[in-house]
């Protein structure tokens, strides 16, 4: 991390003096299109500048971090009045944003034909960067990043009512396509604090790290989208079925996660006790828990009501991954029921195999899954070149560094890259976590990637890459 002190010395509030004890942390997007924190710190720096004043800006061309303000000052980044208290609670940080985006009203922007690279790669930097200094912050003051409010962006601290009604800084992450979420930030923050995000090995504590769909109730419908679009980047690299149609899916037979058997069984797509006499692998259900329902079934033409058992899930992790198993496992005869869905790359087709696999009676069923995937531009979250990390795709030295997903709480954390190496004593934890370096090793097919925290060495083949 490369910080770099640059008091605003002449903004009022560094000059008034007034202190706060620190209780959380603000993560802010600039909400226009400039990549230079000096363009912010040489602007900001006045006397009679009274507008704002954060602690940080990050640089999204090199990542550099300036400390605009100390750390226990007073700021003001989150709005006046009521709806600003995060000021009196909250250090703000704003990321710097790409040049090349024009933004056409609100948080809404476009970017420049071409540059929709460029514009990742900005926003990337930044976040790594910022992911990096919040650390280091829950280090210096004591705080958890997964604790409740801890860590909140601008947005969500508008929703907790300290904040004003700003888009940031999801807006940026979501409009460029990224698999970056707060959910996902404040994971990073905990691995980068020291390679953990679950401090108990059980496999309960660590279901409760994963999402669970009361957290989608109470979001409006283009929140949860955001909040779980990320779940389905992961799974198309794992499986191979697109992101946007899996989604696509679970907007329409989940109601946005907020039906009757979502809320009370994790079940977000459906899925009954029992599918057409199928069996597969890889099944995500423990196969006992199951939840009691009346259903509509299209028979003869006509809706008729039936009562069906549905599975459920510990999270919705398992939901999703159980139904992309069912559709890449289950069979008609000798014949996969739903052959050449894996690494289907067009959507509309994608869900005409789907339908003429019998997944669904309803007659608009493809029609009406293509409506949900324009409507929201489904496609931003579809995965470019998906491999399978089984396939051994994009965990190499040349594509550090990159981030990893562990599923399992009591991965080892080893001094060196193979099982022959000594164990630190340190397990991850359920978490996304930065790997830096790849190395071949015994133990590990996939090799040995080194956390960026420095806690050591995980084996690759027990990740996915997201």
């Amino acid at each position: 991390m490369k910080l770099v002190e640059s008091i605003m010395t002449k903004n009022p509030c560094y000059t008034v003096g007034k202190k706060i004890a620190v209780k959380g942390l603000m993560l802010h997007s600039v909400g226009c299109p400039q990549p230079r924190a000096s363009a912010f710190i040489n602007s900001w720096n006045r006397v009679d500048y009274t507008r704002a004043c954060v602690y940080g800006f990050i640089d999204a061309l090199d990542g550099t971090i300036y400390q605009t303000l100390p750390w226990n000052h007073r700021g003001w980044h989150c709005g006046s009045g009521k709806n600003g208290s995060g000021n009196d609670t909250h250090i703000g940080v704003e990321m710097c944003e790409p040049a090349c985006t024009t933004y056409t009203g609100g948080a809404t922007f476009k970017v420049a034909d071409g540059k929709l690279e460029e514009a990742r790669a900005c926003a990337k930097r930044s976040y790594d960067a910022a992911v990096e200094l919040f650390a280091m912050l829950c280090g210096k003051f004591g705080l958890d990043p997964l604790a409740d409010g801890v860590i909140v962006s601008h947005a969500e601290g508008h929703k907790r009512g300290i904040a004003s009604n700003h888009g940031d800084s999801e807006h940026l992450w979501r409009q460029l396509g990224l698999p970056c979420s707060m959910d996902g930030f404040r994971r990073d923050v905990k691995a980068a604090l020291g390679g953990s995000v679950a401090e108990s090995s059980s496999a309960s504590d660590a279901d409760s790290k994963r999402m669970q769909t009361a957290e989608l109730k109470n979001l409006s419908d283009a929140d949860v989208i955001a909040k779980v679009g990320t779940l389905f980047s992961v799974d198309q690299r794992e499986g191979g079925i697109l992101a946007s149609v899996s989604l696509a899916q679970f907007i329409l037979e989940s109601g946005y996660g907020k039906s009757e058997l979502a809320q009370n069984a994790n079940n977000v797509f459906g899925m009954k006790k029992n599918l057409s006499g199928n069996t597969w692998g890889g099944s995500a259900w423990d196969g006992v828990s199951v939840y009691g329902k009346q259903t509509q079934e299209y028979v003869d033409g006509k809706y008729v009501t039936v009562t069906a058992d549905f599975r459920k899930y510990s999270c919705v992790e398992d939901s999703i991954a159980d139904h992309s198993a069912y559709l890449l496992g289950a069979v008609d005869g000798k014949k996969l029921r739903y052959e050449g869905l894996k690494g289907c790359t067009d959507y509309q087709k994608a869900v005409q195999i789907i339908k003429d696999g019998g997944y669904a009676t309803s007659p608009d069923y493809v029609e009406k899954l293509c409506t949900i995937i324009e409507r929201w531009e489904l496609t931003k979250w579809d995965v470019k070149d998906a491999v399978s990390v089984a396939d051994g795709g994009g965990m190499a030295n040349g594509d550090c560094p990159f981030l990893v997903k562990v599923s399992i709480p009591d991965l080892n954390i080893r001094k060196g890259a193979g099982t022959n190496t000594g164990k630190t004593g340190r397990h991850t934890g359920v978490g996304v976590f930065t790997v830096e370096e790849v190395r071949q090793g015994k133990g590990s097919e996939m090799g040995w990637g080194r956390l960026k925290s420095g806690a050591g060495w995980i084996a690759l083949s027990f990740c996915e890459r997201v």
